[in-house]
């Protein structure tokens, strides 16, 4: 493997502020030149890390939570033809 081509891998805090969730793992994100948040927090062992704001987690993404909805696939394929109705070839 070459040296000096690849990014910086360091631990990088991911945070969901809907769904009230963060967890530290690691991640290139922010290592290149530019490409940083500039954002840290402290986190529970007292360093501070680069954090990522995230749209959608496990803690907010509905499948997760139990709030997804159940859509019936042939009621969807039935809508799709009254919509655009039947064409034989």
């Amino acid at each position: 493997m070459q040296t000096g081509i690849h990014p910086a891998y360091r631990p990088v805090v991911f945070r969901d502020r809907s769904g009230d969730l963060a967890f530290l793992t690691r991640s290139t994100i922010g290592t290149g030149t530019g490409t940083g948040t500039g954002r840290t927090v402290e986190w529970e062992d007292g360093n501070s890390y680069p954090v990522v704001d995230v749209e959608v987690s496990s803690a907010s993404h509905p499948f997760h939570t139990g709030r997804a909805r159940v859509l019936d696939g042939a009621g969807r394929v039935e809508a799709f033809h009254r919509r655009y109705g039947r064409r034989h070839g």
